[in-house]
């Protein structure tokens, strides 16, 4: 058994990087040296507004217009209910750590206590999917994870703000720790940094 790699890529909003990562997919998919079984796109996204229909949209006629059949799964909170279905041989795309942790925040809001008012909560999920991350690394699977770039800007006022930028900031680095490769991506232009 050998392990495959886990590639982060991260950039500015509509900067290329979700088109650099699914080309990045396509490429391992067709040219491993084991054969891949399943080329994976895992969606965070969760269509709330009219814009965001508009990305996802524009996200799947990105993947259909490479003419290499997607498996898609949506997985706006369970990570690991995603990662659990993985099998070795699969080419993995996520998109986007930025997504999914803006959703872990405000998971539990329809029930009266999002997640980030829950003491522990936000911890307990972050800690989960580092432990499933983790073990797709002993896997013969490649792991490609998307996620944006927030940190130019000066510090907010707002706490809850602060909060999720730290932590963003937190799992990025943790991310790029764990990464065989490590790229940002601007103006379309890619930078490898690992």
């Amino acid at each position: 058994m050998f392990t495959l790699p886990l590639i982060f890529i991260t950039g500015g909003v509509r900067s290329g990087k979700s088109h650099f990562a699914e080309k990045t997919a396509i490429e391992h998919y067709q040219t491993r040296s084991v054969q891949a079984l399943r080329l994976i796109y895992i969606a965070s996204g969760i269509a709330l507004d009219r814009e965001m229909e508009k990305r996802i949209r524009r996200h799947q006629a990105d993947r259909q217009s490479h003419q290499i059949p997607w498996l898609t799964i949506e997985a706006p909170y369970k990570m690991v209910d995603s990662f659990q279905s993985l099998r070795d041989g699969d080419v993995v795309l996520w998109d986007c750590v930025t997504t999914w942790l803006t959703n872990a925040f405000y998971e539990g809001f329809d029930k009266g206590t999002p997640c980030v008012e829950q003491s522990g909560c936000l911890e307990e999920k972050l800690s989960v999917l580092k432990i499933a991350v983790r073990s797709l690394l002993d896997k013969n699977i490649t792991l490609i994870v998307v996620s944006n770039e927030l940190f130019d800007e000066p510090p907010y006022l707002n706490e809850e703000v602060e909060l999720y930028r730290q932590m963003l900031g937190d799992l990025h680095q943790w991310f790029v720790l764990m990464a065989d490769e490590a790229y940002e991506i601007n103006y379309s232009i890619v930078k490898k940094w690992k």
